[in-house]
């Protein structure tokens, strides 16, 4: 794990490798190997790792949030969609699940489908400031300013190094100004 924090998803494989040569049903090593494998770009990997883990074990809701990451990191949002359904429907609580199926809506342009996810997430864990940004950029997709400029200064209220959140703000001022 802490290799993949730094970056060297090689040596993070390796350890995953080794774990699972111990234990060739450990769920968590194939879905963190996924994740490095994810990290690096090769999604193939990553899906027959959190395939595995799926196999393994169907109710592993991290499996199947973190393969609707790779989808939606491939640009395959409907797939996307349908992974974090499943991890919704295994773990009514993911608000990050609620979170990134908002994000693919939001990649969809469905941003009242993106609002009502953000909504939820936010109804489940109300300091997550990614997400209170990612609703405030549907707002802005929307035309609805003050909306977005509400949420992107919630979002520096629990995270004031919020950097995304920061630059919205700006934006929003510039448009306004035009």
């Amino acid at each position: 794990m802490e290799f993949r924090k730094n970056g060297d998803y090689d040596q993070a494989i390796a350890d995953y490798d080794k774990a699972l040569e111990i234990d060739p049903k450990y769920v968590a090593a194939f879905n963190s190997r996924g994740l490095a494998w994810d990290d690096k770009g090769e999604y193939d990997r990553a899906f027959t790792d959190y395939n595995k883990a799926i196999e393994i074990n169907p109710k592993y809701a991290k499996a199947f949030y973190n393969r609707g990451l790779a989808w939606k990191n491939k640009g395959e949002y409907d797939r996307a969609i349908a992974d974090y359904d499943k991890a919704i429907e295994i773990n009514p609580k993911y608000a990050y699940a609620f979170n990134n199926r908002g994000l693919a809506w939001r990649n969809k342009g469905e941003y009242d489908r993106a609002i009502a996810d953000y909504d939820k997430a936010i109804e489940i864990n109300p300091k997550l400031a990614e997400v209170f940004n990612n609703r405030g950029y549907a707002w802005y997709n929307k035309g609805d300013y003050d909306r977005a400029i509400a949420d992107y200064i919630r979002a520096l209220e629990i995270d004031p190094n919020h950097t995304k959140a920061k630059n919205n703000l700006k934006k929003i001022s510039t448009a306004r100004k035009k």
